[in-house]
């Protein structure tokens, strides 16, 4: 009886995952969890308490919390997106962190060295993009698993960042790299810029419906079409109104949500995305249909070295400073991964969504700024972070398809 329970359980789960919004129901319910149990039930208890504490503030749902929130999770999150994309195919870049820490370095390096900040950018996303393609270079042509590849990558690029920073740590006073933390959109600016996202997401879920009726597949409901539309304008003008009542809209968040949208766009809507899917999926089926697996490997790499670099200037613009603890050395990397496999992206390939790294990063985020505010220690937020992670792939492991394991 308990094993036809546990089995129908299961069932139950890899059904929701399938669906089109299933992904995203266990990332928003824990992060409703924490942000129901920071915001509202940690300032009760403490309240009981000691009634004469001023604890019914609600410190961590205040504007001012959530907008350094926002920024605290937009370099974790610029990665998990990218390593997001090498999970669709089934493979993993333990490098990400040590890459953009050496992007962050050299950024570092060159602007000390006169060179203008933009140029600057573009030169050490070019660099990252090679540090990401040599990486699939050998994972794709020579045959060794990414895991092995990419570690060696880590141990390697740390090592880099070391020679590049020879004191450990870098001031970078450049105003144009500093401007992508400092600029904030204006409040009505960044209100016409959620009209114009909320616009988007309405034309795109409309296409979609007409693509699948022009193919004669079953249609979503009315009810989840605009529920979806709904639902992401509810939180896309929540979030916007919040952060205007504090200061305004981050440049860094704005830029980090419109590289989302783009490869969130590249992986649904074209060839090239659908391909990556495809070879997640199966990968000799992918061969057999005459897809380039190997290029399509290469390529996704590259993704990934091009957000780490992106996510070492942030990195470089929010702290005005490049540091080894800050990227290589600390837990970067792991909150990285953990951000996009909370987010719902399977590490058995196939599956996943850029956008549901961001939700994963917020996760991550969320639960260290609310142990953060309760006084908790690093070891806390280490082993509430792992349990979160465990549970997120104890999620994936038991609703991915029957067959997967004969991949």
């Amino acid at each position: 009886m308990q094993h036809e329970l546990r089995l129908s359980l299961a069932d139950r789960m890899r059904i929701m995952r399938q669906t089109r919004f299933g992904a995203f129901v266990p990332v928003l319910l824990a992060l409703a969890a924490i942000w129901g149990y920071f915001g509202l039930a940690a300032p009760l208890l403490e309240y009981w308490s000691d009634p004469d504490a001023d604890s019914l503030r609600l410190i961590f749902l205040s504007p001012r919390n959530i907008y350094n929130l926002f920024m605290q999770s937009a370099v974790i999150a610029t990665l998990a997106v990218g390593i997001t994309i090498v999970l669709l195919l089934g493979d993993i870049d333990l490098s990400a962190a040590a890459t953009a820490g050496v992007c962050a370095a050299l950024l570092g390096v060159l602007v000390l060295a006169g060179v203008p900040g933009w140029l600057a950018c573009l030169m050490v996303m070019a660099v990252g993009v090679v540090m990401g393609a040599a990486q699939g270079l050998l994972i794709a042509y020579v045959g060794i698993p990414s895991f092995v590849v990419t570690l060696a990558g880590l141990l390697g690029y740390q090592g880099l960042m070391q020679k590049i920073l020879p004191t450990g740590n870098l001031n970078v006073d450049d105003p144009f790299i500093r401007a992508i933390a400092r600029i904030l959109i204006p409040d009505m600016l960044g209100l016409a810029m959620a009209v114009g996202l909320v616009v988007l997401v309405m034309l795109a879920a409309l296409r979609r419906q007409a693509q699948r009726r022009q193919r004669g597949l079953e249609l979503d409901s009315s009810l989840a079409l605009w529920g979806q539309v709904g639902f992401f304008a509810v939180i896309t003008f929540a979030a916007v109104l919040t952060l205007n009542s504090y200061r305004s809209v981050p440049l860094m968040i704005v830029l980090l949500v419109a590289i989302t949208a783009l490869l969130g766009w590249i992986t649904t809507s074209t060839p090239f995305g659908r391909s990556i899917f495809a070879v997640g999926g199966n990968t000799e089926s992918a061969r057999r249909v005459g897809m380039k697996v190997n290029r399509i490997r290469v390529a996704a790499f590259g993704i990934v070295g091009l957000m780490a670099a992106i996510g070492g200037i942030f990195g470089a613009s929010r702290y005005g400073s490049v540091s080894y603890t800050a990227f290589a050395g600390g837990s970067l990397l792991l909150e990285s991964i953990g951000a996009a496999v909370i987010g719902g992206t399977s590490l058995f390939g196939g599956r996943g969504s850029v956008w549901n790294a961001i939700l994963g990063a917020l996760v991550i985020g969320s639960l260290g700024n609310g142990l953060d505010l309760s006084g908790a220690s690093s070891a806390d937020k280490l082993m509430f972070s792992g349990a979160i992670l465990l549970l997120a792939v104890a999620i994936d492991a038991v609703s991915r398809p029957a067959d997967a394991s004969s991949r």
